[in-house]
């Protein structure tokens, strides 16, 4: 088969569990053709992953240049007011019942973009009268006042969403978005264009990730139709899709929640391979609290920070490991924080490595303090390794781990506490840390359970039955 892979900042331009996810797939399926159609920032970033010879890539940038062509007039014009002033008035209402008239506005902008210049209509002065026309028939939160400025904000932000659906759609047998919100319009477009059948695959809750860090900068007014945008295109993306395969069963709440069709779920869990994960071995000599990830706020550094202080407090022998690179000012604001707690040379930040089995060696115990997740590799290499861990519940976190730090079982292969909470983390190290015998024992639990349910053949074999499912819908 032919498959077009649609991502966003990930494969194959950016390291991370997503990435791997994509990496491990394409690479299992050898017998099948992989487009991947990348959207990134400017186009111009380089790869990060060398492709087998069955996988090509091309880049839709978000940002940068906007496409050629010219604002339309005359009959075209007005078609593309009637559609436009639509998707405002549906964005604003926040009707939980817009669904289907939003995909139908959708469509019809995509129709439009077949042969006139969607970015360059959306660039153009109307749109920016039509929404602060469209603001000025609401009722606004008390103190919200849209300005022309917050207007040309957000108008800009919905152009650079829009350009993936009106990129050249190529034929397919079947189109896999590995995320939903913008990664969805090619897959629409193809639907639209071919009937080629759709596959949605989520590791975190995209919309969720989105309404806990967008909008930094941005007034109420921009945040709030961005954010109405994109649950609505969220919420098509469900319902267009032939079927979602979320990485965990907590995504599958969100999903119905959103407008999914429970009976058109089927989870898929993450895999890793035995072969590159076998057990680390002896605890390093001194006690050692390990983390590996991409530096960056969702990955919630501060929380573990904070725990960690108080681990230090009462172990100062301990250390504390991070391993991975990404965003560099968050980086900096987290040894900061570490310096005003006290703690600055107990915890050090070792950047990417060669081998991320490396960071699971070095560690006694291994912690990840995200404030959002989907299956997270870090705790299933971790497993893999036969490594005892401390987790957020988050995700499928508790799927993998089974643990309560407060009463831990012989089916327990870490402790999970609650998000943002330093304190229960800093409880749960200190369990572990102080019990040898609770860490080789959940150690061998995790490694037995990784290597029964979380392995890259299984995941790899699911979606082989998948698309070949999939690829008798096409209509």
């Amino acid at each position: 088969m032919n498959i077009t892979l649609v991502t966003e900042g990930t494969y194959p331009h950016a390291y991370g569990g997503v990435s791997v996810w994509c990496d491990q797939l394409v690479r299992g399926m050898p017998e099948h053709t992989f487009q991947v159609v990348a959207l990134t920032g400017t186009g111009a970033e380089p790869l990060a992953w060398e492709m087998p010879g069955h996988v090509t890539a091309e880049s839709v940038p978000l940002w940068g240049a906007r496409p050629a062509g010219g604002p339309p007039s005359g009959r075209a014009a007005r078609r593309f007011e009637r559609a436009f002033t639509s998707l405002l008035e549906l964005i604003l209402s926040g009707s939980p019942t817009a669904g289907a008239q939003f995909h139908a506005v959708l469509r019809d902008l995509y129709e439009f973009g077949r042969t006139d210049s969607l970015s360059a209509a959306m660039s153009s002065e109307g749109p920016v009268e039509w929404l602060l026309e469209a603001w000025g028939r609401r009722t606004l939160p008390e103190g919200v006042h849209p300005t022309v400025y917050d207007a040309l904000t957000a108008i800009a932000l919905l152009e650079h969403a829009f350009r993936p659906l009106s990129w050249p759609v190529a034929r397919a047998d079947l189109t896999h978005a590995v995320s939903n919100g913008v990664t969805v319009l090619p897959a629409l477009a193809a639907k639209w264009a071919y009937g080629t059948p759709f596959c949605l695959t989520e590791h975190g809750i995209y919309l969720r990730e989105r309404y806990l860090s967008y909008g930094k900068g941005y007034t109420w007014p921009v945040k709030a139709l961005i954010l109405g945008f994109l649950r609505l295109l969220c919420a098509a993306g469900y319902q267009a899709a032939d079927l979602i395969t979320p990485g965990n069963r907590y995504n599958q709440r969100w999903e119905v929640r959103c407008g999914a069709t429970a009976d058109l779920i089927r989870t898929v869990y993450n895999g890793v391979d035995p072969a590159e994960f076998p057990e680390a071995g002896p605890e390093p000599e001194r006690l050692t609290l390990s983390w590996a990830g991409r530096v960056d706020p969702i990955k919630d550094l501060e929380t573990l920070i904070r725990s960690f202080a108080l681990v230090h407090q009462e172990m100062p022998e301990v250390l504390l490991r991070l391993f991975g690179g990404g965003n560099k000012e968050y980086r900096e604001k987290c040894e900061g924080l570490a310096r005003d707690l006290g703690v600055g040379g107990h915890v050090v930040f070792e950047g990417r490595v060669e081998e991320i089995r490396d960071a699971y060696v070095a560690g006694t115990v291994v912690m990840l303090s995200s404030i959002s997740e989907g299956f997270p590799y870090t705790l299933i290499e971790a497993m893999a390794c036969g490594r005892p861990s401390v987790a957020t519940d988050v995700g499928g976190v508790t799927e993998a781990v089974a643990a309560n730090p407060n009463s831990p079982d012989d089916g327990d292969c870490g402790l999970v506490v609650p998000p943002r909470d330093p304190e229960a983390m800093a409880m749960a190290a200190l369990i572990l840390l102080r019990d040898e015998d609770l860490r080789r024992h959940m150690g061998m639990v995790a490694r037995r359970k990784a290597l029964e349910f979380f392995t890259v053949d299984q995941a790899v074999g699911s979606f082989r039955e998948i698309y070949q499912e999939l690829s008798g819908k096409k209509v």
